[in-house]
């Protein structure tokens, strides 16, 4: 199951198993710990006080008593001091340990806050990534429902400088390629297009000189038996190469098994588009594997597609 990212009062979700970032003595303290103490009610302090604490990057269970989940995981994530004293090993041992608890609680989903980006001082946008990364590992084996729940809105707006880092590459891929875009709905309303230019066809189809002689032209026979690898091939080629097996693959792509079997039994099955990149994505190729990958399948990352573009963007920064 995909991961789901929300803004929401993680005291009120309805789920298994909410997850609190407290401190190391689990008896209270303020941000998300003050806040699931106080709606739990003072028996989870009761019960806390038993736990005899915790280690950072650890994490112990209790139950939800007035909250609307079965049980509270504690977990104690690492202070920011500047990232090279072992923080993200810590703060990715909080997830891991967590998940491991619920998962042994029989828990079929779960609520984490974003672990240490509070008053700890962990940057919003690395912390993060650290959250996808220990959660998407640990869901590559495992099923489960997990949110990430997101209180304020200026943490909800971490991505605002990758969403600026997004529209520059449009801007300097997209408008380029198409410069007409600027005056689009001015030209549209006066009736009228710009033509393409003749450097436009001759950069995307360059006509070469007709050959001299007699040679033979090669008959539709010859050209079906020189037919390259098809997409099912190449994609279980590279879930060899890249040392998967195949459930690691279409769950990382979040692909049906169904799907991924008819594509596996078949290899002349033409996927959609989105099944495509997503199985690219899954793969980690680089730009240019994916490309070919997507012509495998008879598609291309378009430059009038501003959503290829976006595609090409976090592929190319290996994000």
């Amino acid at each position: 199951m995909p991961i789901q990212i929300i803004r929401n009062d993680i005291t009120k979700l309805e789920c298994d198993a909410v997850v609190n970032a407290a401190n190391n003595t689990l008896l209270g303290g303020g941000g998300v710990d003050g806040a699931i103490h106080r709606a739990a009610g003072p028996k989870l302090l009761e019960e806390c006080r038993k736990l005899g604490g915790c280690e950072t990057g650890q994490a112990k269970i209790t139950k939800g008593y007035a909250m609307p989940c079965k049980y509270i995981i504690h977990t104690v994530g690492p202070v920011w001091h500047g990232g090279n004293d072992g923080e993200r090993e810590l703060l990715e041992s909080c997830y891991r340990e967590s998940l491991k608890l619920a998962l042994r609680h029989r828990c079929r989903s779960v609520a984490f806050p974003l672990i240490s980006s509070g008053a700890y001082g962990y940057p919003k946008d690395q912390a993060l990534k650290v959250a996808i990364d220990a959660v998407g590992d640990f869901l590559l084996q495992n099923e489960m429902l997990v949110y990430i729940v997101i209180y304020d809105r200026k943490s909800y707006d971490i991505g605002e400088k990758l969403f600026a880092d997004i529209r520059e590459y449009i801007d300097d891929r997209y408008v380029d390629a198409h410069p007409y875009i600027r005056n689009e709905i001015s030209a549209l309303y006066h009736h009228t297009r710009e033509p393409y230019s003749d450097a436009c066809y001759s950069a995307s189809v360059p006509l070469s000189a007709a050959p001299s002689g007699m040679a033979k032209k090669p008959s539709l026979r010859d050209a079906v038996e020189q037919i390259d690898e098809s997409f099912s091939e190449m994609l279980l080629r590279k879930i060899d190469e890249k040392r998967m097996t195949d459930a690691q693959c279409y769950k990382k792509a979040n692909i049906d098994r169904k799907l991924f079997s008819k594509i596996r039994s078949n290899k002349h099955y033409k996927p959609s588009k989105q099944t495509a990149i997503a199985f690219a994505i899954a793969l980690e190729l680089p730009i240019e594997e994916t490309k070919d990958m997507l012509m495998k399948a008879g598609y291309a990352l378009s430059r009038s597609s501003k959503a290829d573009i976006i595609v090409e963007y976090f592929i190319t920064n290996g994000n």
